[in-house]
């Protein structure tokens, strides 16, 4: 587990140069573009311990800027309920939601503070299209808010129609009585996510994209 990040580091740098990948991580102060995706913090890597298990399965996701422009978060008042988290969201989408590349898949994330709440919207990108949540309330809450979506004319590449949204994942954690935390992360028409669960013995096999091999 210790080695794991350093591992993915270079595993970073080494498809940076061999895909090739564009390199787009500039370090913060000093503007300067480290050349192989690789810099301060980065890749970000977030870490969830699976009680019970001697696999790894490692989600990798490559967002453009485009797809992070939308991305915001907001700890609401108690009294705007989830009335407001609605709110936020179509206010959003409507601002920056042309900038991100639709149709979008939208993450949501709904806590108790507001590093939560963005961490789970990121996780929610995380989630197959189509999936739903666990809740049947919040699953009926995916729904509504996907339909809304998909009535606000942003359409294919911005250029209008009803298919602004490919879903919108919700992902939850129990929350304060006194706030409401919520966050919005976007994800493009393209949704470059790939999942690999590697076992013990060196073997893997993808869960998002079937027949390939390393």
């Amino acid at each position: 587990l210790g080695d794991l990040e350093s591992c993915l580091r270079e595993a970073t740098k080494r498809a940076t140069k061999n895909a090739p990948l564009r390199h787009n991580a500039v370090e913060i102060f000093d503007e300067r573009n480290s050349g192989d995706n690789t810099g301060v913090r980065i890749p970000w890597i977030d870490w969830q311990i699976e009680p019970d298990s001697d696999s790894v399965e490692i989600s990798a996701y490559m967002a453009g800027g485009g797809c992070s422009l939308p991305g915001a978060a907001k700890v609401l008042m108690p009294l705007e309920g989830y009335e407001g988290v609605v709110k936020f969201v179509f206010d959003i989408l409507c601002d920056r939601g042309v900038n991100a590349c639709p149709p979008l898949l939208v993450g949501l994330g709904i806590a108790g503070s507001i590093d939560v709440a963005s961490t789970l919207s990121k996780r929610a990108l995380m989630r197959p299209v189509g999936s739903h949540n666990s809740n049947p309330v919040g699953a009926e809450f995916e729904k509504l808010l996907s339909d809304g979506l998909n009535e606000i004319n942003i359409g294919p590449g911005g250029f209008t129609g009803t298919d602004s949204v490919m879903g919108v994942n919700v992902e939850q954690a129990a929350r304060h009585p006194s706030c409401i935390a919520v966050a919005v992360s976007v994800g493009c028409w393209a949704h470059r996510r790939a999942l690999i669960r590697i076992h013990p013995d060196m073997s893997y096999e993808f869960l998002s994209h079937k027949g390939v091999v390393l």
